[in-house]
């Protein structure tokens, strides 16, 4: 299985982007949340022009947040600087819409959108609307400006099934977060290959499989629910405690799904700060510092349970086994998401992978 990493944009993010690919890792990608990380394009740019071999990706984009005028002209852009190391994910903006009180955007929206940033970026004319105006637009500066001739491959940001349906019509890969159990790769890959049997696809694009989630290699006779190993998964147990948090008036099902300890602590969580569930500004008070470090008095909110739903975490014989059942499933890279020491845990990527 190769391997990759995401990060969030911030100062220094190409030193590391050259440190990913000094260890032989495929990929590299920055988060696009507005108002918690800076610009993924900024830090791209940045990136590309100090790397020459590292695939580098938008972990993800969304219609919810950019036109499609705007975001393809930063990837066209971008594949100027890195010519055919574009990796664009595309979804509904789950997150970084909530992170601005506001909810993600529907899958028919997403659908146009990745449909257009293909035409696009393709060097095609597309259909553009806004309201009821719509106009075929493309591309009217050529040359060093953009490059619309190397190919920038798009996945598609999926949990269930509809996302996975776009995947197969729009021929892109997947990407999910979190999501290592093999039994829903399985259906999402299912998903996406009914979608796609009526389908032409451009022999030449990939629909690959990305999973993002976090990875602790225990040293020997380590506590695996002990801090550090809660400090590096921490960040992945936090978000998913938030988005319960955040969604529990909106979608009670999801929070009925969680276990009482679980339920528990969502209530601390929304009780530690200072907010509840139905309370219209909950978003600034969850979501500061999102998937960023916790802080220790955090560690105890980082369940073991939910540590083993969504992150890699035990002996290097342990993280094989559980890396080969993945790939079993279909995936075809792990990005990890580091928080302690990001250097340091992409080498035990490195390691354990290249």
């Amino acid at each position: 299985m190769r391997a990759g990493v995401v990060v969030g944009a911030q100062p220094g993010v190409e030193e590391l982007a050259v440190r990913a690919e000094e260890l032989g890792l495929h990929s590299f990608w920055v988060n696009d949340t507005p108002m918690v990380h800076g610009d993924p394009f900024v830090a791209l740019s940045l990136c590309a022009k100090a790397t020459s071999r590292i695939r580098l990706g938008i972990g993800v984009t969304s219609p919810a947040l950019r036109s499609a005028p705007a975001a393809a002209s930063g990837l066209a852009g971008l594949n100027a600087l890195a010519p055919g190391r574009i990796i664009c994910g595309v979804g509904t903006g789950n997150t970084a819409r909530r992170t601005l009180g506001m909810r993600p955007t529907t899958t028919a929206r997403l659908e146009n959108f990745t449909a257009a940033l293909q035409d696009l970026c393709a060097g095609r004319s597309t259909e553009y609307r806004e309201s009821d105006r719509v106009r075929d637009i493309r591309f009217l500066h050529t040359g060093a400006h953009v490059n619309t001739a190397d190919p920038i491959e798009f996945v598609m940001a999926a949990l269930g099934p509809r996302a996975a349906a776009v995947a197969g019509r729009r021929a892109t890969g997947l990407i999910s977060f979190g999501l290592l159990d093999p039994t829903a790769w399985h259906a999402l890959h299912d998903a996406r290959r009914h979608a796609a049997e009526d389908t032409p696809r451009d022999p030449g694009s990939r629909t690959d499989s990305y999973l993002v989630t976090s990875l602790h290699l225990l040293d020997e006779n380590e506590d695996p629910h002990g801090d550090a190993a809660r400090d590096a998964t921490g960040h992945l147990v936090l978000s998913l405690l938030a988005f319960a948090a955040d969604t529990a008036a909106e979608k009670p099902a999801f929070i009925e799904q969680l276990g009482p300890e679980e339920r528990e602590a969502v209530r601390r969580l929304l009780d530690r700060r200072g907010t509840t569930a139905t309370a219209p500004d909950r978003h600034t008070k969850l979501y500061p510092n999102y998937l960023g470090r916790i802080a220790p008095q955090d560690r105890d909110l980082v369940l073991p349970s939910l540590m083993n739903t969504l992150a890699l975490v035990g002996t290097r014989d342990d993280l094989l086994a559980r890396i080969a059942t993945l790939e079993q499933a279909g995936i075809d890279e792990l990005l990890i998401q580091p928080v302690t020491d990001p250097p340091i845990e992409m080498a035990r990527l490195a390691e354990l992978l290249t």
